[in-house]
């Protein structure tokens, strides 16, 4: 975002973060609105209105509180134009594989990953999958489409990555939508999404998402357990609700989760989830706090502990992600601001006896938060990934804007745009994907470093250029192409200490035409009448690193550069990517692509001859260095 985050009301999938200005108090203002804190749109309205916060909700609820209303069309629409580019793919390349099967184009974005302890081969997957919005279907006359919604999407993988399952083409087919938490698959909330995954050392799998409403309070955190049987087909378990409410003063949102995998652990196979629980003033609607909660379960996932706030005095907190060392110690990391703090840290807390106590939080590092990379508009954040190494070892990854002159990888008061302004941010900094490492559990951690050194230093390459501007004047490349920005990092590190990191890069820029005129969403998503002017339009790749290895050891593995502006009119393109890494030391990389082209007929309810168009897919690629 190149924007203060508190203006923000729309982003689909992850986290909030907290900067407050020095000796600003979180009381609410007296002259301070009232916001319906029964709805979403209410909700994330009182967050970006909070005098003196940069704080946002995870991406999926700002998307889904400001999401277009279905329709059912009366005629089949023949768009006037479908906005495209003809330096995009039209479909993806080997080696890299598109895990979600439907060909209706769907959008699914946010990715999760997870390996098998077990069997290197088999792999699960997580995104969230808008498959509902285009099936050709109807329940009781309504086209399923406007009946759909953000959904929890899972696929699977028996072949190390090369072949995934299933296809979900209506509610009698679900191919592997988690079941029991959204209505169209027999739950009871309007909405879900925000995937985690985790393998426990029996081989289960475990999918951590939410379930909210956009119109009415109730939302929940929900867990599903997902088997295998003999042939290697996986099927779910029907959810179990943590902090399941209807109160309109709280909101869960960005949880993940973690599974104890260790022989060595006395807490083997226990389960840990972790969220942000958002609370609101009763009066008002304004909003106080947003903590880390926390519980386990020893019973795989039948039943968890009574939720916990973990984070102490660090009141303003978003994107926590757990961890298990091979002793068992439960490390939970996550972005969060104290009361009068300047800038955000990265925290770590830890608990030794299973999750029943925690440390105090300790700061990582303080961060300066990225905003949206040069000619992009989608939503970032700069929450933490991470992961421990079989000697203990722990690393934390996360995206910061930095100076360009390399100063500082820390964060710093003149790359935090709040601070120093958007201006000079955007001509001073830039954001790249960096990390930490701590050798004596937590207590003390090195200075950030960037994951890919060579991507840092280097500029983007223009590609495409020059262009003929509708009124016949030529559009040429920029005279800078700015620095190459980093973003969204993966952590994963093998049971024999392979250390990987990934992350995208934004290296491309190349001209895009607009639209001048459409029809308001969600029609207009697909159907442009008029075009417009051409802009800069930066592309992404995705990078993977051996962070271990001698020397600077990365490879791209995307086959084809991604363009961000498909679908939700490129203000989202996920919240986070992902990696996991086998017993064999390979890893797997999972992020959002969009170089498939497919036909849709079927768009939130509205009916379109059938109309090619480029769709979010969630895509995968292996390696072993």
């Amino acid at each position: 975002m190149r924007h203060s985050l508190r203006h923000l009301i729309v982003a689909l999938g992850v986290s909030a973060l907290v900067v407050v200005f020095p000796g600003t108090p979180q009381s609410a203002n007296a002259d301070q609105p009232t916001y319906d804190l029964n709805t979403l749109a209410g909700k994330v309205a009182s967050v970006n209105g909070t005098a003196g916060l940069q704080i946002r909700f995870s991406a999926l609820i700002e998307q889904e509180a400001a999401e277009e209303n279905a329709a059912t069309a009366t005629a089949a629409i023949t768009p006037a134009h479908v906005l495209s580019s003809p330096l995009d793919g039209t479909s993806v390349a080997a080696p890299a594989v598109t895990v979600n099967k439907d060909t209706a184009a769907a959008s699914q974005n946010e990715t999760a990953i997870a390996v098998d302890p077990n069997n290197p081969n088999r792999i699960v997957a997580a995104a969230n999958d808008y498959v509902a919005r285009t099936w050709s279907c109807s329940v009781s006359g309504t086209p399923c489409s406007a009946l759909g919604d953000a959904y929890s999407g899972t696929y699977f993988s028996n072949d190390g990555g090369a072949t995934w399952c299933c296809v979900a083409s209506d509610p009698a087919h679900l191919g592997t939508l988690i079941p029991g938490v959204e209505r169209l698959t027999g739950g009871i909330y309007d909405a879900g999404g925000d995937p985690a995954l985790a393998f426990d050392s029996h081989g289960h799998v475990y999918y951590a998402g939410l379930g909210f409403n956009r119109t009415s309070a109730p939302n929940t955190v929900a867990v599903n357990r997902g088997t295998f049987d003999a042939s290697g087909k996986l099927s779910w378990s029907q959810p179990t609700f943590i902090n399941q409410t209807t109160s309109p003063s709280t909101l869960n949102d960005k949880e993940w989760i973690a599974a104890d995998t260790h022989v060595t652990s006395a807490f083997r196979d226990r389960v840990y989830v972790t969220w942000t629980r958002y609370i609101f003033g009763t009066g008002k609607g304004n909003y106080v706090q947003s903590p880390i909660f926390f519980a386990s379960s020893s019973d795989g996932g039948a039943t968890f502990t009574a939720p916990t706030n973990i984070s102490s005095n660090v009141l303003y907190d978003q994107g926590s992600r757990p961890v298990v060392s091979p002793d068992g110690t439960v490390y939970v990391f996550f972005e969060g601001s104290t009361r009068l703090a300047q800038l955000s840290s990265q925290y770590v807390v830890k608990s030794t006896d299973g999750g029943a106590t925690f440390s105090a939080p300790i700061a990582v590092s303080t961060v300066s938060d990225i905003i949206s990379p040069a000619n992009t508009v989608f939503r970032v954040n700069s929450f933490p990934a991470a992961g421990a190494a079989p000697n203990g070892d722990l690393y934390v990854a996360w995206s910061a804007e930095v100076p360009n002159s390399g100063a500082t990888f820390a964060g710093d008061p003149n790359c935090a745009f709040f601070i120093a302004g958007t201006a000079a941010v955007k001509a001073n900094c830039h954001a790249a994907a960096v990390f930490s490492k701590s050798t004596d559990g937590g207590l003390t951690w090195s200075a950030p470093s960037p994951i890919f050194v060579g991507l840092n230093a280097s500029n983007r390459t223009a590609d495409g250029y020059p262009v003929t501007q509708p009124d016949g004047t030529t559009f040429n490349a920029p005279s800078s192409t700015g620095r190459v920005e980093t973003f969204w990092p993966g952590v994963a590190i093998s049971s024999s200490g392979r250390v990987y990191m990934s992350a995208y890069a934004a290296d491309v820029v190349s001209p895009w035409q607009t639209c001048a005129s459409s029809p308001p969403p969600p029609e207009g998503r697909i159907n442009c009448t008029t075009l417009g002017n051409y802009i800069h339009n930066a592309r992404l790749d995705y990078f993977v690193a051996n962070v271990g290895a001698t020397g600077t050891t990365s490879q791209k593995v995307t086959t084809h550069p991604i363009n961000t502006r498909y679908h939700f009119g490129g203000g989202f393109i996920g919240d986070y990517t992902d990696l996991a890494v086998g017993s064999d030391n390979t890893f797997h990389a999972l992020w959002t692509d969009t170089n498939n082209v497919q036909e849709v007929r079927w768009w939130y309810g509205f009916e379109f001859v059938p109309t090619k168009i480029h769709q979010q897919d969630v895509v995968t690629a292996s390696g072993n260095f």
